[in-house]
């Protein structure tokens, strides 16, 4: 059986230094496991690393990427607490250098919600769902409903 967590997300990067400061520009903060070759910063669920694409796609044994503008086929999200908050984040993203490609607005099912591209075109949506649980460190544990 394996098991049903999600412990560490590693994306890769054509350029480890200037991403790491756009994570740094979000208000994000490095852990000690980070090094000048790689980024490590603790959320609130998991981990999540930057490392090079080079070094990501030979250690994985696949080719590497020809380009940073293509979908990667992955959107990664951070819930947030309230309506109000999708706003407050979506400033601050293109305050930090981030792309907004969907603007906030309120969702079918009842949230809010914004799309936006990191400087490689790493897909981020920030959420606020009126059905998310969140423990005491603000990781999301579940749904009502």
């Amino acid at each position: 059986m394996v098991p049903q967590r999600l412990s560490l997300v590693t994306i890769g990067s054509w350029n480890v230094a200037e991403l790491r400061k756009f994570y740094k520009r979000l208000g994000w903060s490095e852990t000690e496991w980070s090094s000048d070759e790689y980024a490590v910063f603790q959320t609130a669920g998991c981990m999540f690393s930057i490392w090079g694409i080079s070094e990501l796609a030979e250690d994985a044994s696949l080719p590497k990427p020809e380009s940073k503008h293509y979908l990667r086929g992955i959107t990664l999200s951070i819930n947030v607490d309230s309506p109000e908050e999708v706003d407050t984040v979506a400033i601050a993203v293109e305050k930090a250098g981030g792309k907004i490609v969907k603007n906030p607005e309120n969702a079918f099912w009842g949230g809010r919600t914004f799309v936006f591209l990191d400087p490689e075109n790493n897909a981020w949506e920030v959420a606020f769902n009126p059905k998310s649980i969140f423990d005491e460190r603000g990781a999301m544990i579940g749904m009502n409903g």
